[in-house]
């Protein structure tokens, strides 16, 4: 689309929106139940939903964004739910229908995350660019959580390979610095200054390596803690207590030898150095395999709830391949994160399976 970001900001988001659609997604969300719920058992979405990222709005309404899928023979460049308890979501739509005109003629949009301020939601992603097989990230914008978001234009950043993927931004509360996070195809996980008008790097500023992936011992495979270490991505940063703690995922997402979990490290820095835990957080368990590439929300009790995907083993693969390729169905699910001893964890460090008290909101 040829609108720039001082344009959009002159004319809003209302004269690129259709009405129908308007209407459509108001009859899906009307219908949805919009009670608070006590409980939950996982998952949160039945549907594929890789890269969860979540948003409450300032109306109070939450958004989660996530990865491209293939829904009823349509594909979804960047998908986005509404939910009013974290517990009930609507059926998602497509955040993201034009594609960025460096992207046009490519089917990868990964791992959106997604900001609010002043009034304007930024949406953080990474794409493939055309005639490329290298990653970049990319930023677009709008004045509405559900979109559509409309590209800035050119991409933030490229690579030959998918080192520049999983963005993931963050106000600093300590420092007033904009950061953005990503990583790695097998790189550092890093994280630079943002401008003031969040849509490119500040100027002079330059990208802080983090946490290093640790490549694997030879003759050490299946669940070995380490094995997770050697590819790492999912970059998700809070402040808790005083401490930075950054989650990340590895080893494999997907496909027939799928072995993902969630790790994290912590400093007393959003710039590091960290200190990392040597073994996962999250890992599988009897239902649930490869659980990771998380976000995390704050109820209002204080406590942290962590969003991720992971495969039903049950129905492990999405029933139409997305452009001839096998997919894995990575579905929502939710659980509660504790702290002790200084690190965050879960009950019986796996996805739960039984029904759970749910978020205060």
């Amino acid at each position: 689309m040829g609108v720039t970001f001082r344009q959009f900001l002159r004319t809003g988001v209302s004269s690129v929106l259709h009405s129908g659609f308007l209407y459509a997604a108001v009859l899906v969300f009307g219908c949805a139940s919009l009670g608070y719920a006590t409980s939950y058992r996982n998952p949160v979405m039945n549907a594929d939903f890789p890269d969860p990222s979540i948003l409450r709005a300032s109306d109070g309404t939450f958004y989660a964004y996530a990865t491209q899928t293939l829904d009823h023979g349509r594909l979804y460049n960047i998908q986005v739910s509404r939910s009013k308890n974290l517990v009930e979501w609507t059926p998602p739509e497509d955040a993201l229908p034009v594609k960025p005109k460096w992207a046009s003629r490519t089917q990868q949009f990964w791992a959106p995350d997604v900001k609010e301020h002043d009034g304007i939601y930024f949406m953080y992603f990474s794409a493939q660019r055309d005639h490329s097989d290298g990653l970049c990230l990319g930023v677009a914008f709008s004045k509405n959580p559900l979109g559509p978001f409309t590209d800035k234009g050119s991409p933030l950043l490229c690579g030959k390979t998918f080192e520049n993927i999983d963005p993931m931004a963050f106000d600093d509360p300590a420092t007033g610095k904009k950061l953005i996070y990503w990583g790695s195809g097998f790189k550092a996980l890093r994280v630079q200054e943002l401008a003031e008008n969040r849509l490119e790097f500040r100027q002079g500023s330059v990208p802080v390596e983090l946490v290093a992936p640790v490549p694997l011992p030879r003759g050490l495979s299946g669940d070995d803690p380490r094995a997770y270490f050697q590819l790492i991505e999912g970059s998700w940063i809070l402040l808790h207590d005083g401490t930075y703690y950054l989650f990340f995922s590895g080893d494999n997402c997907c496909g027939e030898r799928a072995h993902y979990g969630v790790m994290v490290a912590r400093s007393r820095s959003a710039l590091g150095p960290f200190e990392v835990k040597k073994e996962p957080i999250l890992r599988a368990n009897s239902r649930w395999n490869a659980p990771g590439h998380n976000s995390v929300f704050r109820d209002a009790d204080g406590v942290d709830w962590m969003f991720y995907h992971a495969i039903d083993r049950a129905d492990p693969v999405l029933s139409t391949p997305i452009l001839g390729d096998r997919r894995d169905r990575r579905i929502l699910l939710m659980d509660r994160l504790v702290y002790e001893k200084g690190w965050p964890s879960f009950f019986l460090q796996s996805p739960s399976t039984t029904f759970q008290q749910g978020p205060k909101l």
